[in-house]
């Protein structure tokens, strides 16, 4: 009897160990086949070459050279805290660092990267230790590299690792940690064509992890390269310009809205993203209080000041509440409601027309204009211009600005005034207000400006060419446009216009100063200087050239410079001698 129960024991464990057997050799065989491959064959990624960024005469703004990365195979590796010790000994990595990208990990047979761009004396060290680094390679990748620095750097953007929420999107669908994506400017807009298309090369690693076989390699495909409108000499002599001052300078040729230079200041270098930002480094970026990431040609915004007043005039003529030679009397103070209106002009102008209200830029006429003309037909002929709106230009993140409702809350005559000066809640960019002057300069032609000339191919084929695109055609008769037009001359031309510094001797130009409102100063300040730097206002000047056939168009914004006569007009006029070679 014990026999027989014995006999059956030993068959019954037969029968479970057979089962287990033919699991694992029948059925789950492949998958222990692909474990066993895995860990012999591995697929390693080559990153593509991003698309190279040219000048509008061919000179490269944004190129690739080789780094030699620092990366980790977790399946390889048996005792993180030890090798992460060991590395930080070898490299300039923290150990925290290299666990923390560990813990990261999803996918054990994935390569991590830990360190971009190492040192020759660092790689030395880790070629020189690589039999007790398991685990631990370097990988040759592309860089990205602008060889100029600073310049440029808002409209060019800058590169960082992706991160998992963008890995969620649609946008980016493909894509993989540690995967280097455009996060702002030119790179991240163009992102689809720069990045171009992986590579890779499939070998036989040994028990430790090393390569000792090449099986077949995938060879990258480059990113497409992009021409852009900026012309490099006058984007650096623009930046050279703004040099201490914060605000901004924008560039464009008004006859088709391409953008000629774009300076933001101040400004940061796009290499120190490239090569991976430190914490201490972007802290000290994202703290400085003059915000060095934001491009203030498109997200900045300001109240346009005196600018707006080209507006007013056009809107006015056209909408038949006045003539240019009707009169205005200036006083230097008017009372609106229960509160008095200033002049900039402390004892008036005196009876003035359209001409010498704009070429002197008299407030007071300005304000009666506006409050005959109301608000709505202000907004109205604001939103015309492009003024408070976006402008469609191909980078990122441009901010729309800021236009007032009328009719939410209470409106009283004294915001129609404001507005009528471009003072109260009415914020526009730079590029808004150069928008404003090309139309003007073009004869009424609003065009949508832009960077992107042309994108090609790895092989130099072209894949798309940017042709001129109108906005808008303004609702204007040429003859009301030549009144405002030869008003704006003046104010350059005429002996007591208020940009007459921006005056040139060879070149006629004609454009218009603002001054942008901080505080409403005490009536006893009389000089800028005499209020703390923050509380002064900012300094408009936009101006176009040859004033009789325009082919250049320039809006010049200095953050608390006071009067855009004396801050932003000579910046404006020192560009414009430099574009026309006019020493």
């Amino acid at each position: 009897m014990k026999g027989k129960k014995f006999l059956w024991l030993v068959l019954a464990v037969f029968f479970v160990l057979t089962l287990r057997l033919l699991q694992l050799q029948v059925i789950e065989a492949p998958k222990y086949k692909e474990l066993s491959e895995r860990n012999r064959l591995r697929f390693i990624p080559v990153n593509a070459p991003r698309g190279r960024v040219f000048d509008s005469k061919g000179r490269v703004m944004a190129t690739n050279r080789p780094s030699f990365d620092l990366v980790l195979i977790p399946a390889d590796i048996r005792d993180p805290e030890r090798l992460a010790k060991r590395l930080s000994e070898l490299v300039d990595v923290r150990q925290e660092k290299v666990l923390a990208k560990l813990r990261e990990v999803q996918n054990p047979f994935e390569q991590v990267r830990v360190k971009k761009d190492l040192s020759f004396e660092e790689v030395s060290r880790i070629l020189g230790q690589a039999e007790e680094l398991e685990g631990v390679d370097i990988r040759v990748t592309p860089l990205r590299v602008y060889p100029y620095g600073e310049t440029a750097a808002h409209v060019l953007g800058i590169l960082g690792e992706i991160s998992p929420k963008e890995l969620r999107t649609r946008s980016y669908e493909g894509y993989m940690p540690g995967d280097v994506i455009g996060k702002s400017g030119i790179e991240a807009q163009w992102e689809p064509f720069l990045k171009g298309k992986k590579g890779g090369k499939e070998v036989e690693v040994n028990a430790r992890g090393k390569e000792i076989r090449l099986i077949r390699e995938i060879p990258p495909q480059g990113g497409c390269d992009l021409y852009l409108t900026l012309d490099l000499d006058l984007q650096r002599k623009a930046e050279e310009l703004l040099d201490g001052r914060s605000g901004a300078i924008v560039a464009m040729d008004p006859r088709d809205g391409r953008i000629l230079a774009m300076a933001s200041s101040p400004s940061f270098d796009p290499n120190v993203f490239s090569k991976g930002i430190t914490p201490q480094e972007w802290r000290k970026l994202v703290e400085h209080p003059e915000h060095p990431l934001t491009n203030r040609t498109i997200q900045g915004i300001y109240h346009p000041g005196s600018v707006f007043k080209v507006v007013v005039a056009l809107a006015a003529i056209k909408e038949g509440i006045l003539t240019p030679e009707e009169r205005i009397t200036c006083e230097g103070e008017m009372e609106i409601g229960n509160r008095t209106f200033r002049c900039w002009k402390e004892k008036g102008h005196g009876s003035v027309d359209l001409y010498r209200a704009i070429v002197e830029s008299c407030d007071i006429y300005f304000y009666k204009v506006g409050l005959r003309l109301g608000p709505s037909k202000l907004l109205e002929w604001a939103k015309a211009f492009g003024l408070g709106c976006l402008t469609g230009v191909d980078l990122p993140g441009e901010r729309g600005g800021i236009l007032p409702n009328p009719k939410r809350g209470k409106w009283f005559a004294g915001d129609t005034a404001a507005l009528s000066i471009g003072q109260g809640p009415f914020s526009v960019t730079p590029l808004q207000a150069l928008n404003l002057m090309a139309s003007i300069a073009n004869g009424g032609t609003l065009y949508e400006p832009f960077l992107v000339l042309e994108v090609k191919d790895p092989t130099g084929g072209s894949l798309y060419r940017r042709l001129p695109k109108i906005k808008d055609r303004l609702p204007l008769d040429q003859k009301d446009l030549e009144i405002v037009k030869k008003a704006l001359e003046g104010v350059v031309e005429d002996r007591k216009g208020t940009g007459r510094v921006a005056w040139i001797k060879e070149i006629k130009v004609a454009g218009k100063t603002g001054t942008a409102q901080v505080v409403l100063a005490p009536k006893r300040i009389k000089r800028p200087e005499e209020l703390p730097y923050k509380l002064r206002d900012h300094a408009w000047f936009v101006a176009y050239a040859p004033a009789d056939h325009p082919s250049f168009a320039v809006a010049v914004l200095v953050e608390h410079g006071g009067s855009g006569g004396q801050a932003a007009a000579p910046l404006a006029r020192e560009l414009i001698k430099y574009w026309f070679g006019i020493k």
